[in-house]
């Protein structure tokens, strides 16, 4: 550090001596680009995508800045249903197989998920078997920030019953209120069970919809368990998926290996355009660093001045004789340099500090990033 043009180097040691102490605290904001941690149904829009990406996701926005995406959303499916083909390779068998290799351990990738058949009343749970069709949500970086904060998100959906009749509803959230996570490559792992705001109605170990993962800002659901509290109409379950259309608001599917595209993850964005308590609730999460610098200055240091007009003549003596044997000088300012000496922080005293040989200072510099 520099003080008054005098440099004086700082302890940053671990031990109970050192003149830096650094903490890490978790700020949280609302998560969308409008300051808002909701988004309501009313507001809910499909982003206008290009043909190609709509093969694989859609965006969701908000209706008064329809171009700004907050969340994308994709399906997969291991059977290849609900896309077109390239070769002999549906676009939804690779959606499914990428966030298989992103989220899951080298040793579970080819097994693939299995959420549903977790809970003892989950749809696939007599089976056993893997989920063969999910939903991905995935949020946009530059609004999740560090992560997306667990324990405060909501995903509120409604929709049709099988005879194409608005009234299945339900509310989703995680379960990190009440589990330790599950460590995984891709971080911390949560289930995603029915409640809200981190508040469990029904145990993962009962009914599991999904899995969290915060730092990935994903989170994934299991097409079964949605279709199974919100089926849409069955006579349309195979139909290719109209925006906002109500007999396709519903999570029923047909069966297939691929060759059409039925854009599939737009039930999704219907469904949150269902009755009016559909909505998305998230806030973000940040590592805000806070360091703070005890800048001390011992009676014995910056005592004097480096402005030119503090001494005079070849000699450098003091301008002002009263200076002479204990100079009385006023910090003004402190300059915090890294090992390489370059320059990272300027900090201005509100009031000039005053220093001579008969006093000494410590002064607190506060850095958050």
């Amino acid at each position: 550090m520099a003080i008054s043009g005098y440099r004086i180097p700082l302890n940053t040691s671990d031990d109970l001596r050192s003149d830096v102490i650094k903490q890490t605290e978790k700020v949280t904001t609302a998560y969308f680009s409008n300051g808002s941690a909701n988004l309501l149904a009313a507001n809910v829009v499909s982003s206008s995508l290009t043909d190609t990406n709509e093969n694989y996701f859609f965006g969701i926005s908000h209706s008064d800045t329809p171009s700004t995406v907050e969340f994308h959303v994709a399906f997969g499916s291991t059977t290849g249903y609900g896309a077109t083909k390239d070769d002999t390779k549906s676009k939804s068998e690779a959606i499914y197989k990428q966030f298989a290799n992103r989220l899951l351990a080298p040793t579970e990738i080819t097994g693939g998920f299995f959420i549903s058949s977790t809970g003892t009343s989950g749809v696939l749970h007599t089976a056993g078997t893997k989920d063969t069709d999910l939903f991905f949500l995935s949020a946009v970086r530059g609004n999740m920030k560090d992560r997306l904060n667990k324990g405060s998100w909501t995903i509120a959906l409604s929709g049709s019953n099988t005879a194409g009749n608005y009234h299945p509803f339900i509310q989703l959230t995680d379960d990190s209120v009440n589990n330790n996570p599950t460590a995984t490559p891709a971080g911390d792992r949560y289930n995603v069970v029915s409640g809200s705001a981190g508040t469990v109605t029904t145990a993962a170990s009962v009914r599991n919809y999904g899995f969290f993962y915060p730092d990935q800002g994903l989170v994934v659901l299991s097409q079964q368990e949605l279709s199974a509290s919100i089926p849409g109409k069955g006579s349309d379950k195979d139909d290719v998926v109209i925006f906002d259309e109500q007999t396709h608001h519903g999570f029923g599917i047909g069966t297939g290996t691929g060759g059409t595209n039925k854009k599939i993850a737009l039930r999704f964005i219907n469904c949150l355009k269902g009755v009016g308590t559909s909505k998305l609730t998230f806030r973000d999460e940040e590592d805000r660093v806070s360091a703070q610098y005890f800048c001390r200055v011992k009676n014995g240091e910056a005592n004097f001045s480096t402005n030119p007009t503090f001494v005079s003549g070849s000699r450098n003596e003091f301008r002002q004789k009263t200076m002479r044997g204990n100079p009385n000088v006023y910090i003004t300012g402190v300059q915090l340099y890294n090992e390489a000496g370059d320059l990272v922080a300027v900090g201005n005293l509100s009031t000039p500090l005053k220093k001579n040989f008969s006093s000494e200072a410590t002064i607190k510099v506060k850095l958050t990033y």
